[in-house]
């Protein structure tokens, strides 16, 4: 009693599990259990279990076909269309028959083979749609639904939805703004680089816009709605990414025109080679139906299908042994015909963390720079601080507790330090607070502000201790990477950011990028890539932020960064390069083009193979057992040269 307790709880567990699987993914458990089933029914038949045998494949039959037939008969129905679908249940069920007839029941294992294919074909599809709406609920996330309401001094909290164009909203210090506006009240800054990719923080003040789904400071902010919240920029990301994976590729729609004209030429063709032959060519009904029926086989799409899906599944695999994550075949085939490549700067070609890269003290030998620049800069929670701190710590520089502490909002910070003030911030707000300054340092300044560095200046009782540069460095191996991409013959390296055009131009230079777009936001990045597709065709995107995600979606292919990429933009992208390994662009070419030749060489020989078999068909050369044996071999063959992908480059 007390085991059938136990038991009971664990059967109801297991049921619950197995119920949400195959609630997420039902295509996969059709799949499975009809490749199963089909395994089952060969082996019973082999077995010499003919009945129970039969019984099982045609359960294949039923659980692996059941999608493929709804489509096509959908098709047909409210299409008026032929479609692959209906013309694979039709071969598989003329195998069926025949085989049934005859009882040369290996021919209903050759059906239930093919309608395995199709329903694992399916399940790739089933899975591809599934990462599409969870990179839209990853947008979602970043919006609030409610915000707080300002009436007559009154704060309420309510629905994002209800407020309306002139409504004054409350976004407190660590919160996210829940739409765009305009600031009327309150200075802060603002984490904008799930919006705009900018590495840096930006300081709001009164007049200036807001985003919704960026992270407010340390200030209070009060803003004024100057457009609907449908309106906002978020929202409009959304749309984007919606639109831009709806969107069917030129190449999928010409793959979809092939399959319905395939299916309409051989279904057309097995009618007439059923009805006409007695009329013509005085064969006898029993010929002429068994010849139609050796004709649906041996044209059926079985080969010409493994000419591809076996190849790219060999290339993703290859793929993910060296780091570069294929969400689905088609980007394998896609990335191999790339003319154009679209950078985002901060997190792809950059690290997307600051550091502090150049220090020129008053005095050189002495650590009284980094020391009064890391005391202050410990009161504040501001990125360029938390650089300059880690700076001094990285040399072993030990600095005293600042008092009196005062921050000014997009100026700097001034203490007290050992009694005497001290001030660290933009050039205008340390200038006014230090007796004289060369025109040395003001020269300076302006060099490294040309590089795309931000510089903070430090000054102690009067008197100008120097500068810190502090900058978003290029990851080391990126200049490298995109010369690689030029000698495999990429026509054209761009770079979107959303930072000003001062820091990309220096970041852009360094790397070798041929063209600069700056100050973009999300959409403008769509508009790019659109520019760039009418002009080279197949375009790359590489970025890492949620403001890519639009840009990614729209892009022939998306390509994420692993370890530094939002979890919209990997799921948005179709390739992922995981540990940020921007090297790796290569070899995924090289993978890409290596497989759209063998794809080209699998598809010449199937179809060159169901040639052959028609004519001989026609010819009345072969039996049906000699039309499976060269269908399935064909199929075999094809699957085998796919297989080559595993092994080399």
């Amino acid at each position: 009693m007390a085991a059938n307790t136990l038991a009971s709880p664990r059967l109801s567990t297991l049921f619950k599990l197995f119920k949400d699987v195959f609630k997420r993914h039902p295509e996969a458990i059709a799949a499975i259990a009809c490749a199963i089933l089909v395994l089952l029914g060969w082996q019973s038949l082999n077995f010499g279990w003919q009945g129970g045998g039969i019984l099982i494949l045609i359960a294949a039959y039923v659980i692996g076909g059941l999608d493929s037939a709804r489509d096509g008969l959908t098709t047909l129905l409210q299409e008026k269309e032929l479609d692959v679908d209906l013309l694979m249940i039709v071969a598989a069920l003329g195998a069926a028959s025949l085989g049934l007839w005859r009882q040369e029941y290996y021919l209903i294992v050759d059906g239930a083979v093919l309608i395995l294919i199709f329903a694992t074909s399916g399940a790739l599809e089933g899975y591809a749609m599934q990462h599409t709406e969870r990179s839209i609920q990853g947008l979602m996330s970043l919006t609030a639904d409610t915000a707080r309401l300002l009436n007559h001094g009154q704060e309420r909290t309510v629905p994002i939805a209800s407020l309306k164009v002139g409504d004054l909203i409350l976004v407190k210090p660590g919160e996210l703004v829940p739409t765009d506006g305009v600031v009327v009240e309150g200075t802060s800054i603002l984490n904008q680089a799930s919006i705009t990719g900018e590495s840096v923080p930006v300081d709001k003040t009164i007049g200036d816009e807001v985003f919704a789904g960026t992270l407010n400071g340390h200030g209070v902010l009060r803003i004024k709605l100057h457009q609907p919240p449908e309106s906002s920029l978020i929202q409009r990301v959304i749309r984007l990414v919606q639109q831009a994976q709806t969107e069917a590729p030129p190449s999928q729609q010409f793959i979809e025109r092939f399959e319905r004209g395939y299916a309409k030429v051989i279904v057309i063709a097995g009618i007439l080679l059923g009805i006409l032959p007695p009329f013509l060519l005085g064969w006898t009904w029993e010929e002429t139906i068994y010849r139609a029926l050796i004709f649906l086989v041996v044209a059926s799409p079985c080969a010409l299908m493994a000419s591809i899906m076996p190849t790219l599944l060999s290339g993703i695999a290859n793929g993910a042994r060296r780091g570069i994550l294929f969400k689905n075949g088609a980007q394998l085939e896609q990335i191999g015909r790339v003319r154009a490549i679209a950078f985002d700067k901060t997190g792809t070609l950059t690290t997307g963390h600051l550091q502090v890269v150049n220090v020129l003290a008053s005095q050189p030998d002495s650590p009284q720079l980094l020391q009064v620049a890391a005391a202050l800069e410990s009161l504040s929670e501001h990125p360029i601080g938390e650089a300059i701190v880690q700076a001094a710590r990285q040399h072993n520089i030990a600095w005293t507790t600042a008092s009196n502490g005062k921050a000014q909002a997009g100026q700097g910070i001034t203490a007290d330090l050992e009694d005497q003030s001290a001030v660290v911030g933009k050039a205008d707000f340390v200038r006014t607070q230090v007796k004289t300054i060369s025109t040395h340092w003001l020269e300076q300044s302006q060099q490294w502000e040309s590089e795309g560095k931000t510089v903070v200046w430090v000054a102690q009782a009067g008197e100008l201790l120097g500068l810190i540069a502090v900058a978003d460095m290029v990851r080391p191996a990126a200049a490298q990477a995109i010369a690689r991409l030029k000698q495999l013959g990429v026509e054209q390296v761009v770079m979107l950011t959303g930072d000003n055009p001062r820091t990309a131009n220096s970041i852009a230079e360094q790397v070798g990028v041929n063209q600069v777009y700056a100050e973009l936001l999300p959409e403008d990045k769509v508009e790019v890539i659109r520019k760039l597709q009418q002009q080279y065709q197949t375009v790359a995107m590489v970025g890492d932020g949620i403001n890519d995600a639009p840009a990614l979606a729209q892009a022939t292919v998306g390509i994420a960064m692993g370890a530094a990429g939002s979890d919209v933009a990997l799921e948005t992208a179709d390739i992922v390069l995981m540990g940020d390994r921007l090297e790796r662009l290569e070899h995924a070419i090289r993978l890409g083009r290596r497989a759209q030749s063998i794809v080209k060489q699998n598809i010449v020989f199937a179809l060159s193979f169901v040639i052959v078999l028609l004519i001989l068909n026609f010819a009345g050369n072969i039996t049906l057992p000699f039309g499976v044996l060269g269908h399935e071999g064909s199929t075999v063959l094809v699957t085998l040269s796919g297989l080559r992908l595993l092994i080399g480059d």
